[in-house]
């Protein structure tokens, strides 16, 4: 069903269109069976609802689907009143033509090799990840690239990021297919109903495979989370083997390394350069801003605070910490990686056990991914501490409720556990990854050079799949981003002064495959 602005416009025979005093208009529809209209209502102007404003603003309206004549009786108006109401949600989900534009201007690396490659006109693409802005980013590129959009299909994670029913909306609006394959089942942490979804989705996924293997198509999937390499090969949620893979999470790596029978070449960028050395230091960023935001009215400064985890993501943070004035103690489990904390001027401690015992923080933060607190640990909590894991289990004996607490909702903020002994803990969020909870998390120009490089990547190995061998390849990686230029083309962007930008690749974001 058209929608017409204009009422004046022309319409079919029983479809009338008539404008309201509000500015808006309605649309009504006889059925002959009963009257079906949507009213548009326009919004006033508000704060923008995407990372990047546009100039001028993107109009936005409130629909409303009414019936009106129809017999209880009659199912064909109500289901056509539901179909509206569903295709209005999606179509209104989806990001505009100005707000994709804009999105697009403002990841000019990302243009810059979003360049034709034949190479890729037989390939399909899976791609699962978050449902953030920097992903409407990369499936665009992907598209200018090469990848037809009947053959995208975009996975979600499952996290609760700020605008992810806008992401699936675009998705949807530009041919792909969108569906939701939640990290919970990837963890081990979901319900009955989650894992009968997720299967649901597992199964369609694995005939997109086979319809293009059928045409004659490789396959290449991007993941986050190894979701090709989870359970044995015959209880995998997605069984039909892709024909290359990037992996960008070291969990992922790990569970496609244990499986034996991973017979594809798979690029390695969890541990690339560009993730260690750029990536982080954003993921970093949007970990502390989504802290500070999510507590606004917390003090900071000189408090402690408790890391659990000096890796590349948790070293990061506890600087970041450090650097707006907390008192920060280090835990981590890696000795080498404690040595580095102490030798930086942190207080350590081999255990959270330890570090509890002596120490009285506000705020415990998890980096782990692992279980980053024990049963005993809970005792040593101070009464109203806040937790705040980036990882999805550092906090999982709380939020899969493996210990017996009571539990109260703080909407907005997360969940507040009652200990034994009458003490509180609160963790923060949903118990997954803070940064994407209700949040965008990495600026679209901040995650600009790692997207740009994921691209990279996607078109070298869809062009020399067939001379790499099965297995994880992480030199590669290395390479052919620094030969493409990408550091260079980052630096002159972003951080030198006097150097022009790098001239970019394509130059809008609106209308590729149309």
């Amino acid at each position: 069903m058209r929608r017409w602005p204009d009422p004046a416009e022309p319409h079919p025979r029983g479809h009338e269109v008539a404008a309201l005093d509000d500015g808006g208009y309605a649309h009504t529809v006889d059925t002959g069976a009963g009257r079906v209209t949507v009213q548009f209502t326009p919004e006033p102007d508000t704060a923008p609802h995407s990372l990047e404003h546009s100039d001028p603003p993107t109009p936005r309206w409130r629909a409303a689907v009414l019936t009106e004549g129809v017999r209880p009786d009659d199912p064909g108006p109500a289901a056509l009143a539901r179909a509206l109401a569903d295709a209005l949600r999606n179509e209104g989900a989806a990001f505009s033509a100005t707000e994709v534009a804009t999105l697009w201007e403002a990841m000019p690396l990302l243009r810059r090799y979003a360049t034709d490659d034949g190479a890729l006109a037989d390939w399909a693409l899976i791609f699962r990840d978050h449902y953030v802005e920097n992903s409407v980013g990369f499936l665009l590129a992907a598209e200018r690239a090469g990848f037809s959009p009947r053959w995208i299909y975009a996975l979600d994670k499952g996290d609760k990021t700020l605008r992810r029913n806008r992401v699936h909306g675009w998705f949807l609006s530009r041919g792909y297919r969108s569906a939701t394959l939640d990290n919970s089942v990837v963890n081990g942490t979901a319900t009955d109903d989650e894992v009968r979804r997720a299967r649901e989705v597992g199964a369609d996924v694995d005939a997109f495979v086979r319809a293009a293997h059928a045409e004659g198509r490789r396959v290449l999937m991007v993941d986050d989370g190894g979701i090709i390499a989870l359970g044995s090969a015959r209880d995998r949620l997605v069984t039909e083997q892709p024909d290359a893979a990037l992996e960008l999470t070291v969990s992922g790596l790990k569970r496609i390394s244990a499986a034996a029978d991973m017979r594809l070449p798979v690029l390695n960028m969890a541990r690339s350069q560009v993730k260690t050395h750029l990536a982080y230091n954003e993921i970093a960023d949007s970990c502390v801003r989504r802290l500070r935001a999510i507590v606004p009215g917390e003090k900071f400064v000189g408090r402690r605070v408790l890391s659990l985890g000096f890796g590349t993501l948790g070293a990061r943070v506890a600087r970041a910490l450090r650097a707006t004035g907390c008192r920060v103690t280090v835990v981590d489990t890696d000795t080498l990686a404690l040595v580095r904390a102490a030798e930086e001027g942190f207080d350590t401690g081999r255990s959270a056990h330890e570090a509890l015992r002596r120490t009285r923080p506000f705020l415990v933060i998890g980096t782990t991914g692992e279980d980053a607190l024990t049963e005993a640990d809970l005792a040593l909590l101070p009464d109203g501490v806040l937790l705040a894991g980036f990882a999805t289990r550092d906090f999982s004996l709380l939020s899969e409720g493996r210990v017996a607490t009571k539990t109260s909702d703080l909407p907005g903020v997360g969940v507040r556990h009652t200990l034994p002994g009458g003490r509180s803990a609160v963790l923060l969020g949903d118990g997954r990854s803070l940064n994407l909870y209700t949040y965008e998390g990495i600026p679209n120009r901040g995650y600009d050079a790692y997207r740009a490089a994921t691209l990279i990547a996607a078109k070298h190995l869809c062009r020399s799949a067939a001379t790499l061998t099965p297995g994880i390849h992480l030199g590669v990686v290395d390479d052919v981003v620094r030969d493409a230029g990408l550091y260079d083309a980052y630096y002159d962007t972003y951080l030198a002064d006097t150097a022009e930008p790098a001239e970019t690749g394509a130059e809008d974001g609106g209308d590729a495959h149309e």
